[in-house]
């Protein structure tokens, strides 16, 4: 495992899926990390888990599509611990939808949490990232930015967009130290792809070159990974989590 040792990370979408995973696996490298979502009673019980298990936890209650919440969060975070050091914009929501049925608000809602939410998560983190002149901000965006899906035009474009703020940032603070990349995770098994039906599932199996759906743990060890000192010379770059699902 990567050492983030003495690292404070903060973790958007913490309170299930990917983002949980990944806030233990910080933990176990080490990190401070502060897990942050809308569901406290999920994150308490993160956090619990994380402590028992001899790691340092603090949750914030953040809905990313709320500037307001953010700007509080993040003050929160500097004010506890005096700097921040990585910071993963997990945070997602799902309306799915044939395109041309697609409600204004189901639109709306995705954009503004899976994409406008991570650019208000960048926006708090880079002043303290920068003056410090170093730091990781690591986006997760999907296979499907790349490869598009049916009846998912909303997110689909909000996690394209995602790769396209990566690399604009990636360029735009490259010379203050801060690297930024995406992970573009496969079909993960987490609670959002656990309403999939079984036929479902197998039919992806099929499209799958290693024959099953990825874990979380998957996920998050990329990302420990790109949170590394060892990552220091990838900034712009979307790391592929799929399974071969898609090369690009």
């Amino acid at each position: 495992m990567f050492s983030l040792k003495d690292k404070v990370a903060v973790v958007t979408g913490a309170s299930q899926g990917i983002g949980r995973d990944t806030a233990k696996a910080f933990a176990e490298a080490g990190a401070k990390v502060v897990v942050a979502a809308r569901n406290e009673e999920k994150l308490a019980a993160l956090v619990s888990e994380i402590t028992s298990a001899g790691g340092e936890a603090f949750a914030v209650k953040m809905d990313v599509a709320d500037a307001e919440q953010v700007k509080s969060g993040f003050r929160q975070v500097v004010e506890k611990f005096g700097r921040l050091d990585i910071l993963v914009n997990n945070a997602a929501v799902t309306r799915d939808g044939l395109a041309m049925r697609m409600k204004k608000e189901d639109w709306e809602t995705v954009l503004q949490t899976n994409l406008t939410g991570a650019h208000f998560c960048i926006q708090q983190a880079l002043p303290t990232m920068m003056k410090a002149r170093a730091g990781r901000i690591i986006n997760i965006s999907s296979v499907v930015a790349q490869s598009g899906n049916a009846g998912q035009a909303n997110y689909v474009a909000a996690k394209a967009g995602l790769i396209g703020l990566t690399k604009a940032i990636a360029i735009e603070i490259a010379s203050r130290g801060v690297t930024v990349n995406a992970v573009a995770p496969g079909f993960i098994e987490t609670p959002m792809t656990d309403v999939l039906p079984d036929k479902v599932k197998e039919e992806l199996k099929v499209r799958i070159p290693l024959g099953r759906m990825g874990s979380a743990r998957d996920v998050a060890s990329a990302i420990v990974f790109l949170a590394s000192d060892e990552a220091g010379y990838i900034t712009g770059h979307v790391l592929n989590v799929n399974g071969g699902m898609h090369l690009a």
